[in-house]
């Protein structure tokens, strides 16, 4: 007797139906809406991340150029075109380049540094739609949400694995399959393909380059590609990775809620609707008590030379990622002292040193201690709460906890200052001409046929052909 593949598998099938039945006119207008927001924004992370003066971009582009490949997908801000899978390597490494991209917290995942490099590149290879790539980037979302809430973020994180390298490879097959019109039998070949590329490791928190940590979005872009165009080849995959068998549950967690996967599937787009924005450029773990920071520092006027210590309290399951970490980009010890000193954060501050050039950086990172808050515990993940203590040199102390950061869904970035994000990290790269083909190509994008004036845009920001 043949057995009903939907009865053996039903977390699978639900999840690919759900992908292969998904079209852009069956997303809900506000989740549209919300989706053309973190990919603009996303769009502006990752055009400054092919900035020449940062290594990330500029090595990751070479090697895309001397690996060669058949040239379908462009290489965002360098110029040239190679594969799809390549393209997605590349500007999936971008994207997450310069963590200043929209974020997840409660599922601690980077999914539009992922999506939106693969929705590009599978969008430029099969001609599809604006409105195509968008819906694109929201199936991908969602996936890798729901994958990592039913993992469970602190479970991967407690086993050493990456949650948006794991859960966006599986997000990253989802966009894929939707640009090529997959099926439900082969997106579930898909998905057991992207299963078997799944990984990532928190070991890039040891490089102090900041060249793996983003590498681990590119991996995942690249792989769920790769899993997509095997799938649709007809390439063999496991057809059960979410039911039975050596399952991703088994693999990534030791306390999964496999139900998460498929509870109101179609009906809510969290994976879309609960990213965050970010105004800082660092993780977002820092972002809430960043807020605080400046916050006191602006309201009672101290200056730097007024400090005597700062206090980071954080939950102890998160600590581990911003105590004294060698990635600039992840150190308390570091990004505090530069808002302090300096007022602000800019992308080049997580790349080049500030502690070898300013003294007064270097004084203050000796005056910045982080230590576990166990009142905070209980709401991580979901919060990333902090509270921060300032101690003056007169013996005075300014405290302020902040669970929740500014670009938060509850705590939104104005328009004005979305705009001006945008302005001043893809003016970083493009010319003021470029920028504004960039604009009216976003702009546009729903309504646009292809995605042609979209990539040409960000393949050559300054308006050249080479």
């Amino acid at each position: 007797m043949t057995q009903d593949n939907s009865v053996a598998a039903p977390l699978t099938r639900a999840l690919a139906r759900f992908i292969a039945g998904s079209s852009a006119n069956s997303i809900p207008e506000p989740v549209i809406a919300m989706a053309r927001t973190v990919i603009k924004d996303g769009i502006g992370a990752l055009l400054a991340a092919a900035n020449p003066d940062y290594s990330t971009g500029r090595l990751a582009a070479a090697f895309a150029r001397d690996q060669g490949g058949t040239p379908e997908a462009s290489i965002v801000g360098h110029g040239f075109k190679s594969s799809a899978s390549m393209a997605a390597l590349v500007n999936g490494t971008m994207g997450y380049a310069c963590d200043v991209e929209p974020h997840h917290p409660a599922a601690i995942l980077h999914p539009i540094a992922v999506m939106v490099p693969v929705a590009l590149a599978m969008a430029e290879r099969t001609g599809a739609s604006g409105a195509d790539l968008i819906a694109a980037v929201v199936l991908g979302c969602e996936v890798e949400y729901r994958i990592s809430m039913a993992l469970g973020p602190a479970e991967q994180y407690a086993l050493g694995f990456h949650p948006s390298a794991v859960c966006g490879c599986f997000g990253a097959t989802a966009a894929a399959c939707h640009l090529l019109g997959m099926k439900e039998e082969a997106v579930v070949r898909a998905l057991g393909l992207a299963a078997c590329q799944a990984s990532g490791m928190m070991a890039w928190e040891s490089d102090p380059t900041e060249n793996a940590r983003p590498f681990q979005m590119g991996m995942a872009a690249r792989n769920g590609v790769t899993a997509a165009l095997l799938a649709a080849s007809g390439f063999g995959g496991p057809m059960a990775v979410f039911d039975h068998g050596h399952t991703i549950f088994r693999a990534f967690s030791r306390d999964p809620r496999p139900e998460l996967l498929t509870a109101d599937l179609g009906m809510r787009y969290d994976g879309i609707m609960e990213l965050a924005i970010k105004p800082y450029s660092c993780v977002s773990f820092l972002h809430p008590g960043l807020d605080a920071l400046l916050g006191l520092i602006h309201e009672h006027a101290i200056r730097p030379d007024d400090i005597e210590a700062i206090t980071l309290r954080f939950p102890k399951d998160g600590i581990h990622c911003v105590d004294d970490n060698p990635l600039k980009s992840h150190c308390a010890q570091y990004i505090l002292p530069v808002a302090v000193v300096n007022g602000e954060l800019k992308v080049a501050d997580i790349f080049i040193d500030r502690r070898l050039s300013d003294p007064a950086i270097a004084a203050m990172c000796r005056r910045v201690s982080v230590v576990a808050d166990p009142e905070l515990d209980p709401l991580f993940p979901e919060f990333y709460a902090s509270i921060v203590d300032i101690d003056l040199k007169s013996g005075q102390r300014h405290s302020r906890r902040n669970d929740i950061a500014r670009g938060y869904p509850e705590t939104p970035l104005s328009e004005t200052a979305l705009a001006e994000k945008f302005a001043r990290l893809a003016g970083s790269v493009a010319s003021p001409a470029g920028l504004h083909r960039l604009g009216v190509a976003l702009d546009g994008l729903w309504e646009a046929p292809n995605v042609t004036a979209l990539a040409t845009a960000l393949c050559h920001p300054h308006g050249g052909t080479a």
